[in-house]
Parts: structure tokens; C-alpha cells; sequence
């Protein structure tokens, strides 16, 4: 088995929509300087022998074209070259769409599920919760600005079959699928044990960043759920320690230069 990061570009934001009260005022200094920072976008390609599975999809390349409405363009704008779109950091893996016929979604956030039309013939893993959640918020009426990270477009993408996963389950040999809601409704991190290298975790917005990790543990800018969400990065931590493991952190810049990106991989 081997695991691939793909490095599908990235977001820019405030810093406070990643941690919260990252930057905030007090009385001695009223007036303080916000952060802009990046934040890379990673999809997860498993080639099994099995079958090559992939764990989120990344951002829809046209998402600054209008993909995405104006408020998301403005607070988390994406910056994506050709090289880094999907389908070409596939390629690095000697990897077209149409093979992979296993898809896990972490949540269906704009930069995790803005691929789906690519994978129309796959099986799609996907936290029930969240699912839901995204699916009501784009239908409730036509506004986008009422839709939150959800993109309408997204949503529409029918697939082979969209399996709504609740509790946490061996998703095929070495590789666990475990739930971690708080940051959304629902959101699926997944732990994969190799030969060589150990066990990784992948637990994408349950833990953006080595600062929320901790410990002690932040609260992000943005949380559907605080109790949940603390809860799930402590389920993280549990994990680390029993498998001895290495977190990957879904949006941390000086992390993400540190690993291994594709064509390189785990294994």
C-alpha cells in the first residue's frame, strides 16, 4: 500500500477564521494587526491492493471564475496552477479519475468536495451528518450567501452511490475510517497503517494546524459544535498515542513543507 499527498493549491484567509482570537485586541492595545495566511488544500491518494482509493477531492479549479459566490472568493480565495489541479497531480501517481472507485469524503466543505463531477462512477463515502447538513443548507432557498462553505454545485453531483457513514469502521485492510465531527456535523478522518513508515492520521479540519493541536487544544475561527470539536481532537490524540502515529494537519503551511508530496509517497 501507498499513500500519496496531492498538493491541489491553496486558500488564503484571516488567521482568525483558523484560530480563533488569534489576533484580538485588549485594552493596552486596543488596535491590532490582523494575519493573512495560506492554507494548503491536500487530497489523499491510497494506491491498495484493492484498488486506488482517494480522500477528498480539493477545490473546484473554476471556483474564482464564479464556481464560487463572491463572499467565499473574498475571505478564501484559491490559488491553483495547472499542475496543481486534481486530475494532473493524479497523474504524477500514474493515476486517471475513471480507476479510482472508492471515494472518502472528510466533509463537504468547498475545498474538500469541489471534484465530485470527477468521480460520477465512484462509491462516495460521506459523514451522514454532514451530508445532510450541506445538502438542506444549499436547498433552503437560492441565495449563496446563506449556503455557509457548501457549494450548490457541489451538491448536485450524483455519483454511483453516496454511502452516509455514522460510526467509525475498518474501510478496507490497514485503513480506518473514524469520525470526528464538531468542526461540521459530521467529518471523517481516516488512519492508515503501512508496512515501513507506521501509521499515519489524516484528520483534514478536525485539526488545521499544529497551533490548534496544541496541546493545548484551540478552538478554530469556525466550529459547528465546540464540545464535539475538542472531543474529536482529543480522539485524535488517543490515536497518535495507541499507533505511536504521525498527524497530518489538513491546513498547516510550515507543515505542509515538511512531508512527502506526490509523485513521492508513503509506503
Amino acid at each position: 500500500m501507498k499513500v500519496y499527498v496531492l498538493d491541489t493549491g491553496y486558500l488564503e484567509t484571516d488567521k482568525n477564521n483558523v484560530v480563533g482570537g488569534a489576533t484580538m485586541g485588549t485594552y493596552s492595545q486596543p488596535y491590532v494587526q490582523n494575519k493573512w495566511i495560506k492554507l494548503p488544500v491536500m487530497a489523499i491518494l491510497i494506491d491498495h491492493p484493492d484498488g486506488k482509493i482517494l480522500y477528498d477531492v480539493g477545490s473546484n479549479p473554476e471556483a474564482m471564475n464564479g464556481y464560487w459566490p463572491k463572499n467565499l472568493q473574498e475571505v478564501y480565495p484559491l490559488y491553483q496552477t495547472k499542475e496543481q489541479r486534481l486530475e494532473n497531480q493524479l497523474a504524477l501517481c500514474g493515476t486517471k479519475p475513471e480507476e479510482i472507485k472508492k471515494v472518502i469524503i472528510s466533509h463537504m466543505h468547498l475545498d474538500h468536495a469541489g471534484n465530485l463531477d470527477m468521480f460520477k462512477h465512484a462509491d462516495v463515502y460521506v459523514p451522514k451528518a454532514d451530508f445532510m447538513q450541506a445538502q438542506t443548507q444549499v436547498r433552503l432557498n437560492e441565495n449563496p450567501l446563506t449556503h455557509g462553505g457548501y457549494i450548490k454545485a457541489d451538491m448536485d453531483v450524483s455519483v454511483k452511490q453516496y454511502h452516509l457513514v455514522e460510526e467509525d469502521f475498518e474501510f478496507a485492510k490497514g485503513i480506518e475510517i473514524v469520525n470526528l465531527p464538531g468542526h461540521t456535523p459530521g467529518l471523517l478522518g481516516i488512519v492508515v497503517h503501512l508496512e515501513n513508515e507506521g501509521t499515519l492520521i489524516f484528520p483534514q479540519d478536525c485539526v488545521y494546524n499544529s497551533e490548534i493541536y496544541g496541546p493545548p487544544a484551540k478552538a478554530s475561527g469556525l466550529l459547528y459544535d465546540s464540545l464535539s470539536f475538542f472531543k474529536s481532537i482529543e480522539k485524535v490524540r488517543d490515536l497518535e498515542k495507541k499507533y505511536n502515529a504521525k498527524v497530518f494537519f489538513a491546513h498547516d503551511e510550515e507543515f505542509f513543507k515538511t512531508i512527502k508530496h506526490a509523485p513521492e509517497c508513503y509506503e
